[in-house]
């Protein structure tokens, strides 16, 4: 008995140790996504539908990505109107 349980205890690590997780590909940065408006328009519609498939950090770059894009980098200041509105 004390002679198996190193032989299972062995096995077990062994087989905790790799995953069946898919190879890591290149995932573009949130910058080269803003700069790239076509690709983030493909990659865009591809997260709206294989989203499982892309996984879950190229779909949260793209979602930043087109954030950026529409919002701009923050930096611009609130500049009022000089007359108020009229209703």
């Amino acid at each position: 008995m004390k002679r198996t349980i190193p032989f299972v205890l062995v096995a077990v690590l062994s087989a905790c140790g790799l995953s069946d997780s898919p190879p890591q590909v290149n995932i573009p940065t949130v910058e080269e996504l803003a700069a790239d408006p076509q690709r983030l328009k493909e990659l865009r519609q591809q997260c709206k539908t294989d989203r499982p498939i892309l996984g879950d950090v190229l779909c949260n770059r793209v979602a930043e990505a087109t954030s950026r894009r529409f919002f701009g980098d923050g930096k611009v200041p609130y500049t009022p109107p000089k007359e108020p509105p009229k209703f």
